[in-house]
């Protein structure tokens, strides 16, 4: 899924530049790319919480790029609650109340430190949070960016997704410093550090960055929960 991800941000970058160079021909031809890539997204079976959410993330996206269309909100509207009664739902309609018979109430999933237990990316939460908050993939791409980290980059949240951390930072400090970090992270450690970032008229201040390795259920390492105070 990560991929078509990629797919749907690079075409939407590559729009976006043949609109500024008023190259309408392109704009044509490329808009042509984008209808096949959502039906892909939206077809495609999310194998993990991540995906779930960027699924989910992406239909949120969609209705609100096409609020002035009511036909289009509404198709968005029934592809959202198809999605989240395939992940989430029942069979049985919400009215029903089960009878005794029926109920089936089953222990609790055990919690495991250090793993996300369903809550990791409450999109309420991390929204709301005044420090920057960022979920890269094991490549070093961006999967999450709330809405702080992504006015610091002066991107649209769907845009950093698939994007490589290097494009913003530089490939020297990604060389020199956050591919080390980001590798003691997905090894399974905390990692806790401060850095040095330029601001207006040559000043310069003390950034706090925190790194926390992100795990399926299974205990696997899948990328990592980054967050920097701003």
């Amino acid at each position: 899924m990560l991929e078509l991800f990629r797919a749907f941000s690079l075409r939407c970058a590559q729009i976006e530049e043949a609109i500024r160079q008023g190259d309408d021909q392109r704009v044509m031809l490329l808009d042509r790319h984008v209808e096949p890539l959502v039906e892909a997204i939206l077809a495609c079976r999310a194998a993990n919480l991540l995906e779930v959410y960027m699924q989910l993330q992406f239909v949120s996206h969609l209705v609100v790029r096409d609020a002035d269309d009511s036909a289009s909100v509404r198709e968005h509207a029934a592809v959202l609650s198809y999605l989240l009664d395939c992940y989430f739902g029942t069979h049985a309609p919400d009215w029903r109340v089960p009878s005794p018979q029926d109920v089936r109430i089953e222990p609790p999933a055990a919690y495991v430190p250090d793993t996300d237990n369903g809550q990791f990316l409450n999109a309420a939460i991390l929204e709301s949070l005044p420090d920057r908050v960022a979920v890269l993939t094991r490549d070093y791409r961006y999967l999450y960016s709330n809405a702080a980290n992504s006015a610091h980059l002066d991107r649209k949240p769907m845009e950093l997704i698939g994007r490589h951390l290097s494009e913003f930072i530089g490939e020297e400090r990604f060389a020199e410093c956050a591919k080390h970090k980001l590798d003691v992270c997905f090894a399974g450690a905390e990692v806790d550090y401060t850095y040095e970032r330029r601001t207006g008229g040559g000043a310069s201040r003390q950034v706090r960055c925190r790194m926390s390795p992100l795990r399926d259920a299974g205990g696997i390492v899948i990328g990592a929960l980054i967050v920097m105070n701003r």
